[in-house]
C-alpha cells in the first residue's frame, strides 16, 4: 500500500499531518442544524466564530450552508450560495487555513471554490458526476461520506447485514471511482457518515472497527461531534452537553488511525487531539 504524504499540498491549500490527526471546525451557517442552527446565520458572527476556531487550533474550517440532520429539507443552490459565499470571502481575509464547503450540489461547490474554498465535503460521496469533474478540474481534496438514504429518510429504519463491511465497500468503490476520474489518492478522504442512516449500534460498531476503514489506503475523517448516539449512551439530551462524549470518540478515532476529526468544540478537542496524537506517535 502506497504511503500517504505527511504534508498534502494542492494549488489552493495545504494540510500538515506530520504531527498526527488534525481538527476540522464546524461552522454551520444555517437556521436549522441539529446542534448550532441559527447561531451563525449572519456574516459577522460566522466570521468571528471561524477566526476563533482557527485560533483554538482548527486546521480546517468546514462551512455548511445546508442542514443534513435527520428529517431536514433540501436547501436550493442559490440559497446555499447566499449563506456561504460571503462568509468564505470575509473569513479568508482573516485566516490562512483551508476552508471546506459542505454541500451536495456542484453549483454551490463551484461558486464556493471560486470564492476561495479549497476542499469539497460531499455527503453523497460525489454521486453527481458534475461534482467529480469539478474536483478534477480544481484539484482540491474531496471528502466522500457514506449515507444510507437521504436526510429525510435515513433514520427511519437503517439496516445492515454487516455495517462495517458495507460502509467500507461503498467508500472503497467511491474512492476508486474518484481515482479513475483523475483525483489523486492523497486528495481523497473517507467519512463513514456517523449518524447518517445508522442506529446507535451501527455507530458504535463503526467506531470500534474504524481501523478497518483506515487501512483502505486513504485518509479518514470522523464526524461524531455532539451526535444523538452520544446522547443515547450518556443520557445527555442537549447536544451542547455532549462535549466529553465527543472527546471519547475523538480519542478512539485517532487511536484507530483517523486523520481528521470534525467537531463543534474546537478548543476542547484540540487538547484531546494533542494528547491522542502524542500517545499514538510515541
Amino acid at each position: 500500500m502506497k504511503k500517504l504524504p505527511d504534508i498534502l499540498e494542492w494549488p489552493s491549500g495545504k494540510l500538515d499531518y506530520s504531527g498526527g490527526a488534525v481538527v476540522m471546525g464546524i461552522l454551520n451557517v444555517t437556521p436549522d442544524s441539529f446542534s448550532d442552527g441559527g447561531q451563525f446565520t449572519d456574516v459577522e458572527t460566522a466570521v468571528a466564530r471561524g477566526v476563533e476556531m482557527a485560533r483554538q487550533g482548527a486546521a480546517i474550517i468546514d462551512i455548511g450552508p445546508e442542514s443534513t440532520r435527520p428529517g431536514a429539507d433540501a436547501v436550493p443552490a442559490d440559497e446555499q450560495i447566499i449563506r456561504a459565499v460571503p462568509v468564505i470571502e470575509a473569513l479568508l481575509r482573516q485566516i490562512d487555513i483551508p476552508i471546506s464547503i459542505d454541500t451536495r450540489i456542484p453549483k454551490v461547490a463551484l461558486v464556493a471554490i471560486e470564492a476561495g474554498a479549497s476542499i469539497i465535503n460531499d455527503t453523497t460521496a460525489m454521486a453527481d458526476e458534475e461534482m467529480t469533474q469539478l474536483a478534477v478540474r480544481s484539484q482540491v481534496p474531496v471528502i466522500l461520506m457514506h449515507m444510507q438514504g437521504t436526510p429525510q429518510t435515513m433514520q427511519t429504519d437503517p439496516r445492515y447485514v454487516d455495517v462495517v463491511a458495507e460502509v467500507s465497500e461503498y467508500l472503497m468503490e467511491r474512492a476508486k471511482m474518484a481515482e479513475e476520474a483523475g483525483i489523486a489518492a492523497e486528495r481523497i478522504i473517507l467519512d463513514p457518515g456517523i449518524g447518517f442512516g445508522k442506529s446507535t449500534e451501527h455507530n458504535l460498531l463503526l467506531l470500534n472497527h474504524l481501523d478497518r476503514l483506515c487501512g483502505l489506503g486513504y485518509r479518514v475523517l470522523l464526524g461524531a461531534s455532539r451526535k444523538r448516539f452520544i446522547g443515547q449512551v450518556t443520557g445527555k439530551e442537549n447536544p451542547s452537553d455532549r462535549v466529553f462524549g465527543t472527546a471519547a470518540t475523538t480519542a478512539i478515532a485517532i487511536a484507530k488511525g483517523a486523520s481528521i476529526v470534525r467537531v463543534h468544540d474546537v478548543a476542547e478537542t484540540a487538547d484531546v487531539v494533542k494528547v491522542a496524537n502524542a500517545i499514538r506517535l510515541a
